[in-house]
């Protein structure tokens, strides 16, 4: 009777034993835990809490697509000057220029030349990326989109450019190529409307 008094008594004391031990895990909170001892479920919880302390950035410090969109009064603008539409709409947003050098230089001429133009941007703090797709051809990226007007209007002034593209829209240096593409879209888009006349009068008959 005696041994089983023993037995009963140890057996008690592993089991209080061992209920305390959870209890003191369950109420030992994840921020009392060495990092080296930490799972993925405590490093994020340790993430999260740093990203709550964190101070909100500054807007032009987030990246682009979180930025808030600048507030534009459509009444201040002069719509009949593109460039500065252009300028407006697109400050604090990355622009891509196509230009394209002169189909009579030599692919070495038309490297130097770009070279050329990019530095000259930027020491008229017009800050641009310049990436070769052609041989004769670049995009520029600008991640201040305003200053493309600028750099636009300082590559058609260039005597080894051809063309440069910007939001779609094409601007040749030789003003009879310029007047040439505008009559060429101006044919296509009579030639669509006639299309699109002549459809609507089928329609009603």
């Amino acid at each position: 009777m005696r041994n089983e008094i023993i037995i009963y008594s140890i057996f008690l004391l592993i089991y209080v034993n061992a209920i305390d031990d959870r209890k003191s895990n369950k109420k030992k909170s994840w921020r009392d835990k060495d990092i080296r001892d930490m799972n993925d479920a405590d490093l994020e919880l340790l993430l999260d809490q740093w990203e709550e302390n964190d101070e909100p950035l500054e807007p032009d410090e987030l990246p682009e697509h979180l930025r808030p969109s600048p507030k534009i009064d459509l009444s201040k603008l002069d719509m009949s000057n593109p460039d500065n539409v252009l300028k407006v709409t697109k400050k604090g947003k990355s622009v891509m220029m196509f230009v394209d050098t002169n189909e009579d230089l030599s692919v070495e001429e038309a490297e130097t030349i770009m070279k050329i133009w990019q530095t000259s941007l930027q020491n008229n703090h017009i800050i641009a990326e310049r990436y070769p797709i052609d041989q004769k051809r670049s995009v520029f990226l600008f991640h201040e989109g305003s200053q493309a007007v600028d750099a636009k209007n300082f590559f058609l002034e260039q005597p080894e450019l051809s063309h440069v593209t910007l939001e779609g829209q094409t601007y040749f240096r030789d003003p009879k190529k310029q007047n040439e593409r505008m009559a060429k879209l101006n044919k296509q888009a009579s030639k669509r409307n006639i299309k699109k006349d002549n459809s609507n009068k089928q329609e009603e008959l």
